[in-house]
């Protein structure tokens, strides 16, 4: 048997749910788990399907014979082979936590993705890279040479046949050309101060102000800083009784944990994007693997 997930966007519509159903049936495929939407807002509906093809029909010839109720519906459809890996590119500066949470749950299958790359402005953790054998790819960033830097990043996008960029604590600002050109495969994480407490230091400028929440959210980026959908958000609490140290280093656990699950959702295709908004379905059966995310 062969494992498939089946992303599906339209109008809302009657019909819509039958016909899918109907015609994976007709393919001798069994449905295991099904996520749907209507947005009565947009009116866009939102579907997604695992699935299991008990008779071995191949991704090619599911989605062939699929053009004729996606047309009937005006479907914008995907079949996704459950078996093939995300190529993933992962990117960081100086902030190590996130990356390192990133290798851990990939080492142990948590996550399961095809990690292309790394590439950092800087050599702080090339050798943590280098010993999970993954290739490091140090590209310097100045305010000089970032059309220079950009075509560099963008030669490893093409060469390693990146399907997403995760920004693991990378702190430069991606150009709008390559904003587009990855449009909904680019993800990143941040604290959820902004934009109250911008600029540096913003967990010490938190601790200042007394805040009694941290959080983190991960994004998918967009030309307008940290202004793209939201794909998970998370907090932890703080008391009077911790300093700005602490601050910092639980701030760190909620962004590891909320970039993870957010890149989890990504190759599971249970993210869509709405608008300036997302539909994020819950986890499928077994698809946390040996670890619960976060």
């Amino acid at each position: 048997m062969k494992s498939y997930v089946l992303t599906v966007t339209c109008d809302s519509q009657r019909g819509v749910v039958a016909a899918i159903s109907t015609y994976l049936a007709e393919q001798g495929c069994n449905i295991t788990d099904s996520s749907q939407f209507d947005d009565m807002e947009t009116g866009l509906f939102f579907m997604r399907v695992a699935f299991v093809s008990e008779e071995g029909v191949d991704q090619e010839t599911l989605s062939r014979g699929f053009d004729g109720p996606a047309t009937q519906f005006g479907m914008n459809y995907q079949f996704h082979d459950s078996a093939e890996k995300m190529k993933v590119l992962l990117m960081v500066s100086r902030f190590g936590h996130c990356l390192n949470d990133l290798l851990y749950r990939w080492k142990i299958g948590a996550l399961p993705i095809d990690i292309v790359g790394v590439v950092s402005n800087h050599f702080d953790y090339q050798k943590v890279v280098v010993n999970h054998d993954i290739p490091f790819h140090h590209i310097p960033v100045t305010k000089d040479n970032k059309p220079e830097a950009e075509k560099k990043l963008l030669d490893v996008v093409a060469s390693s046949e990146v399907e997403l960029i995760v920004l693991a604590r990378y702190m430069q600002v991606l150009s709008d050309n390559l904003c587009k050109k990855m449009s909904g495969k680019i993800i990143n994480i941040h604290h959820s101060f902004l934009p109250s407490f911008k600029g540096a230091n913003p967990y010490r400028q938190a601790y200042e102000r007394g805040v009694k929440l941290i959080g983190a959210t991960a994004h998918y980026v967009t030309a307008d800083l940290d202004e793209g959908p939201i794909i998970e958000q998370d907090i932890a609490r703080i008391t009077h009784a911790q300093n700005s140290a602490d601050y910092v280093s639980i701030g760190r656990d909620v962004e590891s944990q909320v970039l993870a699950r957010a890149v989890h959702a990504h190759i599971h295709h249970r993210s869509f994007i709405n608008g300036n908004r997302t539909i994020v379905f819950p986890p499928s059966p077994g698809s946390y693997a040996s670890e619960r995310m976060g």
